[in-house]
C-alpha cells in the first residue's frame, strides 16, 4: 500500500510516501509539516528512508523520522549529510512488498533516482517527470537539461508502456496512462 503523508499540506514540500508491507519505507520525507505524526497514523514502525534525491523539499524531515524510528536512510550519495548507505545505479531494493530498481537519473540533480517495480507497473519518479508532460527544474544547481532529457529517454526505455501507476516529487500520482506522461515529458523537454 502507497499513502502520500503530504497529502493536503499546505507547505513548501514535496511528496512523502508511505509504502507499507514486509519492509515499511518512507521514500521522501519531505520538508515543513509534522510527517512523524503523520507516519503514526498509518504504521507503527519503518524499516529505512529511501531517497530520490537531496533537494530540501525532499529532505527537510530527513533528521526528524531518522530519529523517531531510528531508521538509516539509503539514498545515491553517501557523501550528503544524512545519507547512511549508498544506492547504485540499477541496484534492487524492496519498497513494502515488491522488488524495485533503482535508476540514476540525473538532470534534476546530480544524485536523483528513480525506482520502478516492473511486477506490479509501479514508479516513483521523484522530479524527473510528473503528470502533462512536466519535468524537473533545470535551472538549480546540478541542473542540466540535456543530461535530464538523457534520463528521462532512459526512463522510457526501462519502464513498461502498462505502467500502472507513477508517484511523483510533486502533484498529483497518475494512475491514468502513466507512461503517456513520460512520453509527453520527453518531447516537452526538448522544446522547452
Amino acid at each position: 500500500m502507497i499513502e502520500n503523508l503530504a497529502r493536503g499540506v499546505q507547505t513548501f514540500t514535496s511528496n512523502a510516501f508511505l509504502v507499507s508491507g514486509d519492509r515499511t519505507v518512507v521514500v521522501d520525507p519531505g520538508a515543513n509539516f509534522d510527517v512523524v505524526d503523520r507516519i503514526t497514523e498509518h504504521a507503527d514502525d519503518i524499516d529505512a528512508v529511501v531517497l530520490t534525491h537531496t533537494h530540501r523539499d525532499h529532505i527537510g524531515n530527513l533528521e526528524a523520522v531518522k530519529t523517531a524510528f531510528d531508521v538509516d536512510a539509503w539514498g545515491y550519495d553517501p557523501a550528503f549529510e544524512g545519507v547512511d548507505h549508498a544506492i547504485e545505479d540499477e541496484q534492487r531494493l524492496q519498497l513494502g512488498d515488491e522488488e524495485y530498481v533503482a535508476l540514476h537519473t540525473p538532470g534534476h540533480k546530480d544524485d536523483h533516482l528513480c525506482l520502478y517495480a516492473a511486477d506490479p507497473g509501479v514508479l516513483f519518479a521523484g522530479d524527473l517527470v510528473f503528470q502533462n508532460g512536466s519535468f524537473g527544474r533545470t535551472d538549480l544547481e546540478e541542473g542540466n537539461r540535456d543530461l535530464l532529457i538523457e534520463s528521462i529517454d532512459r526512463l522510457r526505455a526501462e519502464v513498461s508502456p502498462d505502467l500502472e501507476e507513477m508517484h511523483t516529487g510533486h502533484g498529483p500520482s497518475s494512475t491514468t496512462d502513466p507512461y503517456d506522461h513520460i512520453e509527453l515529458a520527453a518531447r516537452m523537454a526538448r522544446q522547452a
